[in-house]
């Protein structure tokens, strides 16, 4: 698919080895003009001199951070084509546990982010665009202790439908990906824990663990020309038709 003279936009993309930097690299290789974002400069720096992308430093929990990125986009390319949101805050804790604070924070990057990303991408982008948010298999695959983060998800999952509505008639499609166990560098330390592996890798029908770039390529297909807008994606090689194992079946556990 080839993305020359197109615009990507990508918000988390400071690490080579995440959704958002293997996405940001399929983008730019596929000719597309890219603007990559996050909280950690030196880190989106190193990624965006490697693929040959613009940066920003923008903190996914500030608005005031996503209004300037759009801008910093609008004044250097005009238009944008392609929007991706791979911003997010894992997070433990059980409801008994919980506190307001505790609870903004990740709610604020996990959903607020995505409400306040796709307006403001939106604004910026051509008709016939594509936004690109990411959700989580946490959501009906419960894996307690991880509820806050699940719940900021699947409220990602269903402004996914709305914006699809909202911005349809101008031919924007917005869509949600549910990554499966992807072998980020965030989930690489768990990877070193005996039986981890083993215990996501027998929930998957395909029999193995996913990478970035299997996220990264529905990304690409996603903003390609389809007739998809308003759901929510499984790429988890199956695992949606099974379960995520369960905290006694593994030493520990994160979201994924």
């Amino acid at each position: 698919m080839d993305f020359a003279g197109k615009v990507a936009v990508v918000l988390g993309a400071s690490n080579e080895n995440g959704i958002g930097g293997a996405s940001a690299r399929e983008f730019a290789a596929r000719g597309a003009k890219v603007l990559i974002g996050a909280r950690r400069g030196d880190e989106l720096q190193a990624v965006a001199d490697k693929i040959g992308a613009d940066c920003m430093v923008c903190d996914a929990a500030n608005e005031d951070d996503i209004i300037a990125f759009a801008h910093h986009a609008r004044e250097k390319y005009g238009k944008i084509d392609f929007a991706l949101n791979c911003a997010g805050l894992p997070s433990n804790g059980s409801i008994s546990e919980a506190t307001a604070a505790g609870m903004k924070l990740e709610l604020d990057i996990n959903y607020v982010s995505n409400v306040i990303f796709t307006r403001h991408m939106a604004e910026i982008m051509n008709d016939g665009g594509a936004i690109t948010l990411i959700s989580s298999t946490a959501v009906d695959r419960t894996m307690p202790p991880n509820f806050s983060y699940a719940c900021g998800k699947a409220a990602t999952e269903c402004l996914a439908r709305y914006a699809a509505l909202e911005y349809g008639p101008r031919g924007i499609r917005v869509n949600a990906i549910i990554p499966g166990f992807i072998l980020t560098d965030l989930v690489l330390p768990m990877t070193t824990v005996p039986g981890v592996v083993e215990a996501f890798t027998k929930e998957v029908p395909l029999g193995r663990c996913g990478y970035p770039k299997d996220i990264a390529d529905v990304v690409m297909w996603l903003s390609g020309p389809n007739y998809i807008s308003g759901v929510s994606l499984p790429v988890s090689g199956g695992n949606q038709l099974t379960r995520l194992p369960r905290m006694d079946e593994m030493a520990v556990g994160s979201p994924v």
